[in-house]
């Protein structure tokens, strides 16, 4: 089973398409876990309408300490050997689920398949295809390769959380990509598919744009990056520096890369 988990708050816009883009799969082995954080507006009685309805809605609806907190309640309490957080705003493309689903038929346990994401406006209209096709490490700290851009577009055994942990509670931006950098080094197996399969909305006046406005957004992820080089092993932080550009712009750059890696 696959277990998709939508973490909302004063969603009302799109929560009834999210719950819709779901239903359409057509997935009859897979759930649908929202938690609401307390909405104020309409959201609430939208969910209730159609969990009425679906069986395979399940809802729960109270205060939270923000978006990471949510899935991992919707984690705790999810049925399906398989995970997918679904953003209330963010859809999937038709048939994603029953392909997911064969796909992790063949997999071992815990592993992370990744697809494509198209990038879309307010009018809904593709700005540009993410296609992560490099999931290592090094190349992805080093940000010369796409990173996954948003969870629609990827999907993981829930026994990864073993592995890893939940999501940070206290990161509410980049908790996406401090768990992909923790997931590819820790999932026995990573899988590229050169499908498309999530579709980002960029919104104005959403948290993660506004972030982004001001370069918050920037420098979170910085700071998880540095972070993650930090924890890797001795060997893997030399084999960052030598790849990294650092090596190659004089004696200053060389002292700045001692002081980069605490370890050396």
């Amino acid at each position: 089973m696959i277990s998709v988990i939508t973490p909302v708050y004063n969603g009302e816009k799109f929560i009834e398409g999210c719950i819709k883009v779901v239903i359409a799969q057509r997935c009859p082995n897979m759930e649908h876990i929202i938690i609401d954080g307390g909405s104020t507006d309409k959201t609430v009685t939208i969910i209730k309408q159609y969990a009425d309805k679906y069986p395979h809605i399940r809802w729960i609806s109270e205060k939270d300490k923000g978006q990471s907190d949510a899935m991992n309640k919707g984690i705790s309490i999810a049925k399906g050997e398989i995970i997918g957080i679904l953003n209330v705003d963010d859809f999937y493309n038709s048939n994603v689920l029953n392909r997911v689903l064969e796909i992790f038929k063949d997999l071992p346990e815990p592993s992370l398949v990744v697809g494509n994401c198209n990038v879309i406006n307010d009018r809904d209209v593709i700005q540009y295809v993410n296609k992560p096709k490099e999931l290592s490490i090094i190349p992805l700290l080093l940000n010369k390769v796409p990173h996954p851009f948003n969870p629609s577009a990827y999907f993981y055994h829930k026994k990864l959380h073993d592995l890893i942990g939940l999501y940070d509670k206290n990161e509410h931006y980049v908790m996406d990509l401090d768990f992909i950098f923790k997931a590819v080094q820790r999932a026995v197996e990573v899988k590229y598919v050169d499908e498309t399969w999530g579709n980002y909305r960029s919104i104005q006046g959403t948290k993660t744009n506004l972030s982004k406005a001001n370069g918050q957004h920037i420098q979170l992820a910085k700071y998880i990056r540095k972070k993650h080089i930090r924890k890797l092993p001795l060997l893997q932080q030399c084999q960052l520096a030598i790849e990294s550009s650092y090596l190659y712009k004089g004696i200053g750059k060389v002292i700045k890369l001692f002081k980069y890696f605490p370890n050396y």
